[in-house]
């Protein structure tokens, strides 16, 4: 890629950005209520995009080999437990993620 190219695609990436960033303050202004949809969709996409990624994360994990596919669930499980123990988002990725790797590396 030269110089200009590269500009250019930062550039489309910045505008990208702040578009999605921008647009809903502009469709949808302060002094009306938000759509029904809208609001079902921010209650109901979070979990579908996790659920989504459960899935994709699962997809090639192999029950009839090697560990088992024990690393993961273990894992899930623990993202799970510390999801219902304290509610929050961030620590409960952040755990499954560190236990999973604790467990991948030093165990199976």
């Amino acid at each position: 890629m030269t110089v200009a190219q590269q500009i250019i695609t930062i550039g489309l990436c910045v505008i990208g950005t702040m578009a999605t960033r921008f647009l809903p303050f502009l469709v949808f202004k302060s002094d009306k209520p938000v759509p029904k949809y809208i609001d079902y969709l921010g209650k109901a996409l979070p979990a579908s995009i996790f659920g989504m990624l459960v899935v994709y994360c699962m997809k090639d994990v192999s029950i009839l080999g090697g560990s088992h596919g024990l690393p993961e669930f273990i894992a899930i499980a623990v993202v799970i437990i510390l999801h219902l123990w304290r509610k929050n988002m961030l620590l409960s990725v952040a755990g499954g993620t560190v236990c999973y790797m604790l467990l991948v590396q030093f165990v199976f």
